[in-house]
């Protein structure tokens, strides 16, 4: 298994067999990749995950093998030769091909011919040395009426039967049936008659065949909605001429045979296509599904590390028609300053009085930015927003934020808690005004699947999404690090070795002692043992407690060699970050002279020279807007400055300062060849893009970053 992993990821057997042993031992993968580098090599968090699920793989197929060898064994069926071809199967998929003859099935049309005593006939038919007419009058031996062999015919049809499946049951033959099917099948979709009005969106898969090869991702995920939708019938379309030679090269040895070539046929028309049918179908989907999965990973973790805007009094304005707009002022930290209701242009006569109250609100608390949701009357708000904004006593820009999964904050439990004494309606206000001040640690609170990043996210298998998910919100949340005295419960249960009982603990901690000074109080905390704590301790920050070290990605576990390394450079640790930490010798002498390894030499050096690093700083903001653009006010050919919003199999959504996002399609995001989007363009990037197609009716903006 080690050399396996060994050579699928192209790395040493030792650091292979130095990772499963640290995962063993129960350490978390954000904590095996940031500081035990030197036992892995330097293995990243994102190849470590990797390589957890297929040890996870690998283990359970060996698992299976033991099962299957023990099973066959007991049957006295066991041959070596049989023994090692499981042993040396890589697949789950050949493992259970090789078990398929020795499973004990439901009752199968071959089990009943067998009970009834045609086994003997089967296997004189199998072998051609006899024609038809002296298989016939061999089969009338075998009738049978208190077996309900009714005639010689009959006891042919059900040797035929034991052909069939013993065709089927053959590892061999199915192998090579399924890699045919893949490299020469279809997938063909149609329309059900009498549904072609019901799903339009489905109108391109009504008459529809790609080969299984060639297909992409994102069109197997739609025929499969289309499917599922009982709008479109879905089957492949197997090689089958090509199948049937195969087959009858391989057993097929008497041309005057003509049973065995029936049984031939009824075996794999009957037994064998309908079940790689499925294995494709399952496989196509499984591909499908992972792909789509990680392109919703890739555009979430860029999603979260947006750059925060640190330090805005911000306003959270939550867009509605009827039921009016909902307000939140938050001050620089995120708390919650002022929460109203307003009734803008959309309620008659309530204009004046709204733009009152909001001008109020913004030179009452210097309000710098107004974060608006890009929901239901988003456009509206805009253009009143940015009306009222031209009046205020000092500048005040504006941005448009997703909203999306604010109202399923609101209503959360977490919501009530957080904010008991704030109504529903108006916690959805202070969600979009925190996800723009801290994206991170407001998103966090909101169950990925509904951030509105992804494609297909309700039709792949949500237990592997939900997995997925979980992994990249905890190395993103590890990888920019948690301040401990001022996290919520949401944002510290992504720590490395904290859940949520305790990070509720944490929390109340500080509730009862107030903040903590050091990370050494970490250990006070309940249910934060050794273990746990030799996990967080590095990914927890204290900005302002009593060691300047606790503010950094420096592990406690390396304090002594820190004090050490800024006696050798004659620095005071009270001037961290003021005074340049120059390196003078060779980071392999200052390493072995501190007892330390030389990648964790870089990372503490890296982290002295910027104490309390934000890594999301270094990313380009969204560009804040002053005034309205319409969609009528674009033009083919004009050229703009975008945010990418998301990122999908087929290109790229931008937002270019109109109440519709702008699509690149993968042909126009470069001139060089690429296989997926995703090389080009990451969701939060701003781009330069041209306007090559309007459709104002149907409000389609077609862009291209080919300038």
């Amino acid at each position: 298994m080690i050399n396996q992993l060994a050579k699928e990821f192209s790395i040493k057997p030792k650091q292979v067999e130095d990772t499963i042993k640290l995962i063993d031992e129960g350490n978390t993968i954000p904590f095996i990749a940031r500081y035990r580098k030197e036992v892995t090599g330097n293995l990243s968090d994102a190849l470590l995950r990797e390589l957890d699920v297929r040890l996870t793989y690998l283990r359970k197929l060996d698992k299976r093998k033991e099962e299957i060898i023990k099973s066959i064994d007991e049957q006295k069926a066991l041959s070596p030769e049989l023994k090692k071809s499981i042993e040396q199967a890589k697949t789950l998929q050949e493992v259970e091909d090789l078990y398929l003859p020795y499973k004990k099935k439901k009752k199968t049309r071959a089990s009943v011919a067998r009970e009834k005593g045609i086994e003997p006939l089967a296997l004189k038919m199998f072998e051609q040395k006899l024609d038809d007419q002296e298989l016939s009058k061999l089969a009338e031996s075998f009738v049978n009426q208190e077996l309900e062999v009714a005639s010689a015919d009959e006891a042919l049809a059900m040797a035929r039967d034991i052909i069939a499946e013993m065709i089927s049951d053959n590892a061999a033959y199915r192998g090579a049936i399924r890699k045919m099917t893949l490299e020469k099948g279809k997938l063909k979709a149609s329309v059900i008659k009498g549904k072609e009005a019901e799903s339009p969106e489905f109108e391109m898969y009504y008459d529809y065949e790609e080969a299984i090869k060639g297909i992409k991702d994102h069109r197997v995920l739609a025929v499969n909605r289309g499917e599922k939708r009982k709008v479109l019938s879905v089957k492949v379309i197997a090689p089958v001429e090509a199948i049937e030679e195969y087959l009858f090269k391989e057993n097929f040895k008497n041309p005057q045979a003509t049973q065995v070539k029936m049984a031939i046929e009824d075996g794999y028309s009957r037994l064998i296509a309908p079940a790689i049918e499925r294995e494709i179908r399952a496989l196509l989907k499984e591909r499908a599904e992972d792909g789509a999965i990680k392109l919703f990973a890739l555009n979430l973790k860029k999603l979260l590390l947006q750059p925060p805007f640190k330090d805005k009094v911000t306003m959270g304005f939550d867009p509605a028609f009827r039921t009016g707009c909902k307000i939140a002022v938050l001050d620089k930290m995120g708390e919650v300053l002022a929460t109203t209701t307003i009734y803008p242009v959309f309620s008659k006569g309530q204009e004046e009085k709204a733009e009152k109250e909001l001008l109020d609100l913004i030179e009452k608390f210097k309000v710098d930015i107004i974060a608006i949701g890009n929901g239901t009357a988003s456009r509206e708000s805009e253009q009143f927003v940015a009306k009222v904004i031209k009046k205020a006593q000092y500048p005040v820009s504006y941005i448009v934020v997703n909203e999306a999964g604010a109202s399923v904050y609101s209503a959360s439990e977490l919501g009530s808690e957080e904010y008991p004494d704030i109504n529903v309606s108006l916690r959805g206000a202070i969600s979009i005004g925190g996800r723009l001040q801290d994206p991170l640690s407001e998103l966090v609170k909101i169950d990925p699947k509904h951030i509105g990043v992804g494609q297909y996210q309700h039709d792949v298998n949500q237990k592997e999404l939900e997995r997925v998910l979980e992994a990249t919100v905890e190395d993103t949340v590890n990888n920019v690090g948690v301040n401990v005295n001022r996290a919520s419960v949401a944002l510290l249960k992504y720590v490395a070795g904290v859940n949520k009982t305790i990070a509720g603990n944490i929390l109340k901690y500080r509730q009862e002692n107030g903040s903590f000074k050091n990370r050494n109080d970490l250990k006070k905390v309940k249910g934060l043992g050794a273990k746990a704590f030799e996990q967080c301790a590095g990914f927890l920050r204290i900005d302002d407690g009593d060691n300047l070290f606790d503010n950094t990605g420096v592990h406690p576990e390396s304090y002594q060699s820190v004090e050490k390394l800024l006696t050798m450079n004659g620095i005071d640790k009270k001037n961290l970050g003021k005074s340049e930490l120059v390196i003078k010798k060779s980071y392999s002498d200052i390493a072995g002279e501190l007892g330390i390894g030389v990648p964790t030499l870089y990372d503490i050096v890296k982290e002295l020279r910027k104490p309390g690093r934000d890594p999301r700083e270094s990313a380009p903001k969204p560009h804040l807007r002053s005034d309205v653009l319409k969609m009528e006010d674009l033009a083919v050919g004009m050229e703009l400055t975008g945010t990418v919003r998301n990122v999908i199999d087929f290109g790229a959504f931008v937002d270019i300062g109109v109440h519709q996002d702008g699509l690149v399609h993968i042909s126009q995001l470069t001139d060089n060849f690429i296989k997926h989007p995703s090389e080009a363009v990451s969701l939060g990037d701003v781009v330069s893009v041209k306007v090559i197609s309007l459709d104002l009716d149907r409000k389609r903006i077609g862009l291209s970053m080919i300038m």
